[in-house]
């Protein structure tokens, strides 16, 4: 009986190379944050008529950050399934990472107006950045994009 579980073991190591499995989960954060980031660009520029590399960073459509962690936790269900610890610990990361746009970056973004206009007085012309949280419409967006990516990822993996 141990000899069939361990052939049967190898035959599956030598179908499937354990770097074959890893590498769409190791790509999938970086495919994430680039298709966020091009779009995101994207819609900065034609919204400012112009090339609009002062709005690249934090802040608006799609959120980046909502699409890295949802590209990931939605390659792993669909590659690992969903009823499965590492998708359940994906998921929950994904959660946290959503809420922390929405709510404590929209904070951050409140102080920094209030400081911005404490500050307008000062001879530094130095300002904090005003735009860092998301609204609900752009973390959404963000997962609408994950899963576009997931679904390519997942395609491509097959």
């Amino acid at each position: 009986m141990d000899g069939a579980l361990c052939i049967h073991s190898l035959a599956a190591l030598t179908r499937d190379p354990p770097a074959a499995r890893v590498a769409p989960f190791v790509i999938a954060p970086f495919f994430g944050w680039f298709v966020a980031g091009s779009l995101k660009f994207a819609i900065n520029s034609v919204r400012a008529r112009a090339p609009a590399y002062q709005q690249v960073g934090y802040g608006g459509m799609p959120s980046t950050h909502t699409t890295i962690v949802s590209t990931t936790a939605l390659l792993i269900g669909m590659r690992e399934g969903w009823n499965t610890a590492p998708f359940a610990v994906a998921a929950a990361l994904a959660f946290v990472v959503m809420l922390d746009a929405v709510s404590l970056r929209g904070q951050i973004g409140a102080h920094a107006r209030a400081l911005n206009s404490l500050m307008s007085d000062s001879s530094t012309g130095v300002s904090m950045r005003e735009r860092i949280g998301h609204h609900w419409t752009e973390v959404l967006a963000g997962v609408v994009v994950g899963f576009g990516c997931a679904l390519c990822l997942a395609w491509i993996g097959h």
